[in-house]
């Protein structure tokens, strides 16, 4: 059984930070690309970031670029989203999602956690 899970999640001041993790278990996670995306409430799940399996390639959407930033440690099995400057925003139910090619559209990531909320106040 497959399980991504979410943690680092809260609720943050603007302009402060937050590092999200995911934990993986059950795939064979070093051969998997993994992202984020994320879903504010009314709103559809949006691209995060992504990042390759050997993490030589990342890809960010442009509202985070430059502000956030996805890493991961194959021997660990876990994804990271290191968040800074923190904009209102920016709340969101946060997700990891792993997928073997490279994609920015959700429907193509096979494996997804349930979710961390990040709130950030103004």
């Amino acid at each position: 059984q497959v399980v991504l899970a979410e943690s680092g999640g809260g609720l943050v001041q603007a302009g402060g930070s937050l590092r999200l993790s995911c934990a993986a278990s059950g795939l064979p996670f070093s051969i998997y690309n993994m992202a984020w995306f994320r879903q504010a409430p009314g709103k559809e799940r949006e691209f995060v970031a992504s990042i390759t399996r050997n993490s030589n390639n990342r890809d960010y959407a442009d509202s985070v670029r430059g502000r956030f930033t996805i890493s991961r440690d194959n021997a660990k099995n876990t994804v990271y989203l290191q968040m800074n400057n923190l904009e209102p925003e920016d709340t969101a139910v946060y997700y990891c999602a792993g997928v073997v090619g490279v994609s920015r559209r959700s429907s193509d990531y096979v494996y997804w956690g349930q979710g961390t909320q990040v709130t950030v106040s103004s």
